[in-house]
């Protein structure tokens, strides 16, 4: 079920071709080259960011997407088990419902910028920015009751402190508006979030 979404989860360090590849990529307005916006042309939907970027805000959402979806299947896991304490599971809830339309947003930028989440393929490096390794959730999906809620808390204040990591980097380097505002939102929400779980934590 995981191993697909596994397979672009890992997110350490972005590797030096990588950056160089992107670095290549940005032209020195902050802008993709060959994108063919032409003159006058207006920005998509709702949804979608500006055109108007740099390699700052194309790394936060390649990044970003796999490492959303990993938290959305750790919710979808924990909610799966029949003894797990209620709170944690309205938590995990909440994460999953904050998450996956965040996912949607970013996938639409990275179509209208002519880029994918697969260009951050990294699977063959070692898990970091609190990304869980297969083994971390092989141990969740197997864990039940007490140990499991436990386990779920511990591992996503983790998630989200990587999270917050790389939302505070596009803050600092960023360029679009909107991948900005979303980048504070998840500042806001996933600080708040791990206040909330360390709480639970006790509790247990």
């Amino acid at each position: 079920m995981m191993k697909k979404k596994l397979r672009t989860a890992a997110l350490v360090a972005v590797p030096l071709a990588t950056a160089l590849f992107l670095a290549g990529c940005a032209d020195n307005g902050g802008s993709m080259p060959g994108m063919d916006h032409g003159d006058g042309s207006s920005s998509a939907p709702s949804e979608s960011a500006e055109t108007d970027f740099n390699m700052a805000d194309s790394m936060f959402a390649m990044m970003m997407i796999p490492h959303h979806q990993q938290a959305v299947e750790m919710s979808d896991m924990i909610l799966a088990k029949s003894d797990v304490d209620q709170q944690v599971l309205d938590l995990a809830q909440q994460i999953k419902d904050a998450q996956q339309p965040e996912i949607d947003t970013m996938q639409g930028w990275l179509d209208d910028w002519g880029m994918s989440a697969d260009d951050m393929d990294m699977g063959d490096m070692d898990h970091g920015g609190g990304m869980m390794s297969e083994e971390d959730m092989a141990q969740l999906e197997a864990a039940t009751g007490t140990e499991a809620a436990r386990m779920f808390l511990e591992q996503m204040i983790e998630h989200h402190k990587g999270a917050i990591e790389m939302a505070e980097t596009e803050l600092a380097d960023g360029k679009n508006p909107d991948a900005k505002e979303l980048a504070q939102a998840v500042v806001d929400t996933q600080s708040a979030e791990i206040t909330t779980m360390e709480d639970l934590l006790a509790q247990l």
